[in-house]
């Protein structure tokens, strides 16, 4: 796939404290790049320093191959802060001077409205609209030049439930239209359901990265006990089907290989002679792989 965005070693010191630290990351054509940490973990400053707004303390970025240019910005659309509009100005108004500012005709404004679902309220003014509606707006204003690229900082933040879903299918429905799109958000929940790739950082410094159902693999945990606890430890040492097991006192808590199942296990471990006990299944929440990744 085409590397839209290549960051190698970036760092940004503010005074004594060191916000981001040694960052590499790529961002393929077509993804959805989620860059997920705690609030004050380095999410904002990095995408500053990729979009020029701050000034790296040394590394390097690339988009689509070449240093910051005019060209490059162009081609890349940007939602960073809080969203800012004359609050007496209509919609419609309002994009009128996005546009002016982009140099771009007012025959594009209102597919991008249309997009983001306020075709119908261009004629309300900016003060009228919810949280919701403003943010959508703003992402209409960062679409309105036709970027091949969208990065939104913190898209849903201070959205009540069913305006985060809002922008969650809008992100996904432009997405799917084969923009590139880097996010950043503090929420587990969201990252899991928008981005197809996650890069966790913590106090400046990359934790994990990769594919997202790699990284936030949430994978059920089993538990076992039979009375013969040592016939059963040699057994799952030679089980294929078994990805990882540690004995805790009374039982033993153990992962499967992919396209295994709890079935499988009891059925197994029949067949070796062994009626299990105990076989209970959990579900191992997101926020525990989190922390877990953060811990390391």
């Amino acid at each position: 796939m085409t590397v839209v965005l290549d960051i190698d070693n970036l760092s940004k010191r503010f005074g004594s404290i060191q916000a981001v630290k040694g960052l590499t990351l790529q961002v393929e054509q077509g993804s959805i790049y989620g860059i997920l940490g705690p609030n004050g973990s380095g999410k904002t400053t990095s995408l500053g320093m990729v979009l020029d707004v701050i000034q790296p303390t040394s590394g390097t970025f690339a988009w689509f191959g070449q240093g910051i240019n005019r060209g490059t910005k162009q081609r890349v659309g940007a939602l960073l802060e809080t969203p800012n509009f004359y609050s007496y100005l209509t919609a419609r108004k309002n994009m009128e001077i996005v546009a002016g500012i982009k140099g771009v005709g007012y025959n594009k404004i209102n597919p991008v409205l249309h997009l983001v679902g306020l075709e119908e309220r261009k004629h309300t003014t900016f003060k009228g609209f919810s949280l919701g509606m403003k943010q959508r707006l703003a992402i209409a204003s960062a679409l309105l030049n036709n970027p091949e690229v969208l990065v939104l900082d913190e898209p849903t933040n201070g959205l009540d439930p069913e305006g985060i879903a809002e922008i969650r299918e809008l992100i996904l429905q432009i997405a799917a239209e084969g923009k590139t799109i880097i996010l950043a958000s503090h929420l587990l929940d969201e990252v899991e359901k928008v981005c197809t790739h996650v890069a966790v950082l913590q106090d400046g410094v990359l934790r994990a990265k990769g594919p997202v159902d790699t990284i936030l693999s949430a994978k059920d945990q089993v538990i076992i006990n039979a009375p013969d606890m040592a016939h059963l430890l040699e057994v799952l040492r030679q089980l294929p089907l078994v990805e990882s097991f540690q004995q805790e006192r009374d039982h033993v808590r153990l992962t499967l290989q992919d396209g295994f199942g709890s079935l499988d296990l009891n059925k197994a471990m029949f067949e070796a002679g062994i009626v299990l006990a105990q076989l209970t299944v959990r579900r191992k929440s997101l926020e525990a792989q989190f922390l877990e990744i953060i811990k390391k």
